[in-house]
């Protein structure tokens, strides 16, 4: 379908979405295609103030995220924030699983800024692994917030693309951002505390 003067580009998106989920493959490359700037922006946030010539770059974040979303038709799909959203996630489980490749030793976590994006890298590893541990905790007790964090953390979607995704208020997410800030700080201390007074094995 040719994008005219009277499809804004968010009902075109929005149509692709639903065309994708109807088994129109070819809908995803033409939706990726129309958002790959901000997919390139999400990981560009993601690698904030990276070298340039780290390992892992965000071009192949965004392509192995997408090679993710293959499998990801049948979600009940609302726009271009949801969509951006759930190519959030994808690119976490791509960091992630990264980090585990790379994090062969133990090391200690350093706490670092959730009011920020993390600038991912290769030595940064266990930090990422002790927050996604913590986001999976925080997801069963409180998911909105869980899912906030994950929208705004990851994905660098603002306060109105996360309400409009979750179909909350924009105070609502300021509210459950300001919780879920405060409640994976005092995990992830507790955390590092727990494992400087355990006994070695």
């Amino acid at each position: 379908m040719a994008l005219t003067p009277e499809t804004p580009p968010e009902k075109h998106i929005t149509q692709l979405l639903q065309r994708w989920r109807g088994g129109d493959s070819q809908a995803l490359d033409e939706l990726i295609s129309l958002v790959s700037t901000d997919l390139r922006r999400i990981a560009g946030y993601l690698f904030k103030g990276e070298r340039a010539w780290h390992t892992l770059q965000p071009t192949a974040v965004v392509n192995e995220a997408c090679m993710k979303l293959n499998g990801a038709a049948k979600i009940d799909w609302q726009n271009r924030a949801h969509f951006l959203a759930v190519a959030a996630r994808a690119m976490r489980q791509v960091l992630v699983e990264y980090a585990r490749r790379y994090s062969c030793e133990k090391r200690k976590v350093e706490m670092f800024q959730i009011d920020d994006a993390l600038v991912f890298s290769q030595e940064r590893s266990p930090e990422l692994l002790a927050l996604d541990e913590t986001l999976k905790r925080l997801a069963v007790a409180y998911p909105r917030a869980a899912e906030v964090v994950q929208a705004r953390f990851f994905g660098g979607l603002n306060n109105e693309e996360i309400a409009e995704v979750l179909k909350i208020s924009a105070n609502t997410v300021i509210r459950d951002w300001k919780f879920a800030k405060a409640w994976l700080l005092r995990e992830m201390k507790s955390a590092d505390s727990d494992e400087k007074t355990s006994p070695p094995s």
